[in-house]
């Protein structure tokens, strides 16, 4: 399957089930690999046939900025659904990493991958 990947993407959100964590947002770290639906693009070169990285990272940014969860796992989960729904992908994996969480770990987290044929 073709894929297209945006890697370290930084987003401000709140997460975590400790009262500070629902208080002060948090930076993530996401990696996400999208499945093209079709391979279209390659043989077209249009922008109508492609999947816009610009409209996703502008998503990805706002669904961060407007969806708090308690749970990092669940957070990826909602994120997944939401791409899915948005844009024209077959799957989507995601590596989302809390950066610092704790003492003397860079960055700790959870990695998804999921189809549109499963959401439907």
């Amino acid at each position: 399957m073709d894929t297209i990947f945006i890697h370290d993407l930084r987003v401000e959100t709140r997460v975590g089930v400790y009262a500070w964590e629902r208080e002060l947002a948090q930076t993530l770290r996401i990696d996400a690999d999208l499945g093209l639906a079709s391979a279209r693009v390659f043989e077209t070169g249009e922008l109508a046939d492609a999947v816009d990285y610009a409209e996703v990272v502008a998503h990805v940014r706002t669904f961060a900025a407007d969806h708090p969860h308690l749970l990092l796992e669940r957070f990826a989960e909602a994120l997944a659904q939401s791409i899915l729904a948005s844009f024209r992908v077959a799957s989507v994996s995601l590596r989302i990493a809390k950066l610092g969480a704790l003492p003397g770990v860079r960055e700790l987290g959870v990695s998804i991958e999921r189809s549109a044929a499963a959401a439907r």
